[in-house]
Formats: C-alpha cells, sequence, structure tokens
C-alpha cells in the first residue's frame, strides 16, 4: 500500500496521527490557496484518496506540543510522538512468499471498555491489509469480537467452546471467513462461559486453547485472542498460548490502577506455564490530546514502563462505535480516518517490533 499526502494543506498531530488543521477544514476561505472550501463530514477524515503519511513532517498542536518539548521546531525536528518520546520509523512491510509459523498475541486487560475487541478487530485488519495471514480468537463469552466482525453469536450451534471441550472436532469445523480478506474468525458466544466451570477439573486445564490452536500455526502469520475482561481460567489460557501480550490501556485513571496486577499475573504465567511470554507492549487507547487528564495518565504510564509502551496512540473518534454497528474494520468502514491510520501505524510497529527480535 503506498502512504502519500499531496496538496498544500497543512497536517497537525492529534494523538499519534495528523489531520487537516482546523483552518483548513472549516467552511469558508482555504487560508493558503484562498478558495472556496466546505465542512467535511467528519474532522477526524483524511480527504478521499489520502492516508496519513508518518513520515512527513507535521505542525504539532500547540497545547499539546508544550507538554512534550519547549519548543514546536525541536518537536518537528526530532518527531516527538505523543508519548514524548521520538517517533521511530516505521516501514510499510513487504510481501511474504510463505506463510508461517504463527506468532500468537493475546489482546489481555481485565478491566472492561478499554479497547481490547477494537483493537483486536482493527490490528488484525491492518495486519491483513500487509499481505499477513490473520486468524481472530472470540476468547470471550459476550461474543463482541464475532459481532464486530457482523456476526451472530446467538445463531451460532459451533464456537470456540465446542472446539476445547469436545474430541474429534477440528477448528475448519469452526472457522468462519469474514470480509476482510486474509483474515478469520473463530466465533464465540455466550456457551463459553461454561467452559470455566468445565475446564477446572481437566488434565492441564491452562493448557486447552494452545493444543486447539496447534494445528493451524503453519496456516497463520498471526493469531490474536480477545480476551475477556477478567483474570480468570480463560484469560490463564490466552496466556499460556500466547508467544506475547498487548495491553489496551484507556487513558483514565482507574484503568491506570489494574496494569499492576495484570503484570503480575503475566508474570506468574510465564514462571509457571509459559516461559516464553513476554509484554509486547501497553497500548495506550482512547486518547484525548485536548485533555490534561489523558496526557498525565500516559505519562504516568510512559514512566512506569518506558519501552513496553508503544509509540502508536489510538486517539478517540466517533468512527469506532460506528464500525461496531457496520460490522467491519475502520480500515474498510472509513479507510481515510485517523482511526484507520493508527490501526496501521500500529501494525507496522508490531511487525517492526517482531522483526527486530
Amino acid at each position: 500500500m503506498t502512504v502519500s499526502v499531496e496538496g498544500p494543506t497543512r497536517l497537525e498531530a492529534v494523538g499519534s496521527v495528523a489531520v487537516r488543521t482546523f483552518e483548513a477544514r472549516r467552511p469558508g476561505t482555504n487560508p493558503e490557496t484562498q478558495a472556496p472550501q466546505a465542512m467535511a463530514p467528519y474532522e477526524d477524515d483524511l480527504q478521499d484518496g489520502q492516508f496519513y503519511d508518518p513520515d512527513a513532517e507535521y505542525e504539532p498542536d500547540p497545547e499539546y506540543a508544550a507538554t512534550l518539548a519547549p519548543d514546536a521546531a525541536r518537536q518537528r525536528r526530532e518527531r516527538v510522538g505523543p508519548t514524548g518520546r521520538p517517533l521511530p520509523y516505521f516501514p510499510i512491510p513487504g510481501p511474504l512468499t510463505d506463510h508461517g509459523p504463527a506468532k500468537i498475541v493475546a489482546m489481555c486487560n481485565q478491566k472492561g471498555g478499554v479497547g481490547k475487541t477494537t483493537s483486536t478487530i482493527n490490528l488484525g485488519a491492518a495486519l491483513a491489509e500487509y499481505g499477513r495471514r490473520v486468524l481472530l480468537v472470540d476468547f470471550d463469552p459476550q461474543g463482541a469480537l464475532s459481532v464486530g466482525l457482523g456476526v451472530n453469536p446467538m445463531e451460532l450451534d459451533i464456537t470456540v467452546y465446542n472446539l476445547l471441550m469436545e474430541r474429534g472436532l477440528v477448528a475448519d469445523d469452526v472457522l468462519l471467513k469474514t470480509a476482510v480478506p486474509g483474515m478469520d474468525l473463530l466465533p464465540s458466544n455466550i456457551d463459553l462461559s461454561a467452559a470455566e466451570v468445565q475446564l477446572v477439573s481437566e488434565v492441564a486445564r491452562e493448557s486447552t486453547l494452545q493444543r486447539a490452536l496447534k494445528p493451524l500455526m503453519a496456516d497463520y502469520d498471526y493469531i490474536v485472542i480477545d480476551c475477556q475482561p477478567s483474570l480468570g481460567l480463560l484469560t490463564v489460557n490466552a496466556l499460556t498460548a500466547a508467544h506475547s501480550v498487548i495491553v489496551p490501556l484507556e487513558c483514565e485513571f482507574f484503568a491506570l490502577r489494574g496494569v499492576a496486577l495484570l503484570t503480575e499475573t503475566i508474570e506468574k504465567v510465564r514462571e509457571r506455564l509459559n516461559p516464553e511470554l513476554e509484554l509486547d507492549g501497553i497500548l495506550a487507547t482512547m486518547y484525548d490530546s485536548r485533555t490534561v487528564h489523558s496526557r498525565e495518565v500516559l505519562a504516568r504510564v510512559v514512566e512506569a514502563f518506558d519501552d513496553h509502551v508503544f509509540h502508536t496512540v489510538i486517539g478517540r473518534t466517533v468512527r469506532f462505535p460506528e464500525t461496531t454497528v457496520a460490522g467491519e474494520p475502520i480500515t474498510t468502514y472509513a479507510s481515510n480516518s485517523v482511526g484507520a491510520a493508527a490501526y496501521r501505524q500500529l501494525a507496522r510497529e508490531v511487525l517492526a517490533r517482531c522483526h527486530a527480535e
């Protein structure tokens, strides 16, 4: 995919991505071309046919820039991102000649409403855009991931629950193709809640999901597991199966409080069940650079976890609730939106981190 930004319009940092400045987008006269201009339908959309260029020099929001560097010139020169650190270059990945074995990533946070499902869907879709074969695993009895991809969980006869609990059932019996080329789904519904009780009496109960996913490893490049908002047996299964963990963290104080407990759980799983488990990173979500609270929470996360915090930050946008209703990722529903650009940048950062290991 070629990323380009054409035309004379200035770009301004909002979160980790860039959008047209308010002066250039509001109705009236374009300050640079002096031509009449209409208001775009959404302030967080880029113009049709254009994508955010993460390598373009942009003009940061003055108020936000003041919290990160002494002057805007240093902001531009050092390409400082929302986390207050210099923003690295994340190259557009090249195509793959073959696929597999998969890297399994658990999208995990015991607090609900922090963007786990949204991040699972859109990270998976962005990776698929870059030619990676992706499997999404809905491991939450609420079935939000399935709903977010246009599947009605209540109409499913076979789900990931059956794959875990029934001998002789293979993954191909459960797999669903999504509307995104190269991205498949293992769906879930309320039946999965029974597995938490039934697995208690099983031998090696923490490794049940790992055994179910093992035959699929050769067919995919990434398997992303959407965990339920708790630290119960299902989440421990996901962490045991995973190679790494991404922790979506809402830029809000109460979300920050639970991170220590989650990292402690990850450490216990690494010591007792899965020595290969690593913390891929903490992903700041629902970020609003206009509020002091969001900036303070993000600064505290970076102070505590440093390089474990992704440079990519997912900002608030009205587009995300719309994509849930539409049942598709933001990368296809609003391809030119700031949210889509952010998840494409996250996909490049995930691939760059994986390549660097």
